[in-house]
């Protein structure tokens, strides 16, 4: 990725619509044994989107978050914020930036002696909001999250979907441009955690409100990301369209996410046989693939695993097969599934290296 300097910025050619871009930085630890958290990462995100991070525990999304609005400082490399660089910020300055960038947490950090109006007039004061603007903003933001009723609760009177709700109208209530979700709805039953997403896909919708979601979990980034960073050990091991990463996952990383569970993510049996992973769209899932296969061609394959999803509003399925033992009826079965327009890929199991065809 090419890296962006001073110089660029100072001449505007960084485009109005990214927010926010990673330049080569690098996160140390210091300490009895050096802890590289971040590696050389260089990212850019733009400006309206929902830009979703994800990886495992301990690859490093958390202090890539934290990077984004000097809560933790870089050892090298350069963070730019609408242009300016944040590493180069103090004191005031870096307070005023700081408040344009709101955070929602995965333990929703509510003030537990105070209710939820006093939680959300707590930013306010921070921020320095005219105490006469107060009343109309809570109104507003409460009304935006839905919870009109709730406004004198206390968070233990609040269910863990409300005390999200709660933290994110505070998170709003500063006027930002962007707000940080650390692993926001990881707290949170399925049910509780898809009414999260759907408010805060309006937000982003209504308020033109740019979300970073950092997750371990796919089927967040699925439900409403535009694009994604998937991070391990420190880098940056792909990044691109959440379509484009379900479908065509070219990273170890980035498989071991999107495969179906239990699947293996070397697309191996254990028993030997080549297996294949087939990717269908909502149009293509409706044809009999696999019966017209046995039928046409005389060649069956085992379904070891198979689910569905829904990627950015469109249903996809996936399913992971094994092929007949014989060369020649696996390669029939392969140039069958290319020829009717599937995406898939297999996995060398000699050489590690995934061999994918495209529709």
């Amino acid at each position: 990725m090419m890296s962006v300097t001073e110089k660029d910025i100072e001449k505007g050619s960084v485009a109005d619509d990214i927010i926010y871009r990673l330049d080569h930085v690098t996160k140390v630890f210091e300490g009895a044994q050096k802890v590289v958290a971040l590696d050389d990462v260089s990212l850019s995100i733009k400006r309206g989107e929902i830009y979703g991070i994800i990886g495992m525990s301990g690859a490093g999304k958390s202090t890539l978050v934290r990077t984004l609005n000097r809560l933790e400082d870089v050892t090298f490399g350069k963070v730019y914020f609408e242009g300016r660089d944040l590493t180069g910020l103090k004191g005031k300055e870096l307070r005023k930036a700081r408040r344009t960038v709101g955070m929602i947490f995965q333990g929703f950090n509510l003030l537990s002696q105070r209710n939820v109006e006093k939680n959300i007039k707590a930013a306010l004061k921070i921020a320095d909001v005219p105490k006469d603007k107060h009343n109309e903003i809570i109104t507003k933001m409460l009304k935006i999250v839905g919870l009109e009723d709730k406004r004198y609760a206390f968070p233990s009177q609040l269910s863990g979907g409300q005390k999200q709700r709660v933290a994110i109208a505070r998170a709003l209530a500063t006027d930002p441009k962007v707000i940080l979700c650390d692993e926001a709805t990881s707290a949170l039953d399925p049910k509780i955690t898809a009414e999260i997403l759907e408010l805060l896909k309006k937000i982003n919708k209504e308020l033109n409100v740019t979300i970073i979601l950092i997750t371990h979990e796919m089927s967040v980034v699925e439900a409403i990301c535009d694009r994604v960073a998937v991070v391990d050990n420190g880098r940056i091991a792909e990044e691109g369209e959440v379509k484009e990463l379900f479908v065509n996952p070219r990273s170890d990383a980035a498989r071991k996410l999107v495969y179906p569970e239990n699947a293996g993510f070397n697309l191996f049996d254990g028993q030997g046989r080549r297996c294949v992973r087939l990717v269908f769209d909502g149009t293509e899932a409706k044809e009999p693939i696999i019966a017209r296969l046995a039928a046409s061609k005389g060649v069956e394959v085992s379904i070891l695993s198979a689910n569905t999803k829904s990627v950015g509003g469109i249903g996809f399925g996936q399913m992971i097969v094994a092929l007949p033992e014989n060369e020649i009826q696996g390669n029939i079965a392969i140039e069958y599934f290319k020829f009717a327009g599937v995406y898939g890929e297999e996995v060398s199991e000699k050489s590690k290296e995934v061999i994918a065809w495209q529709e």
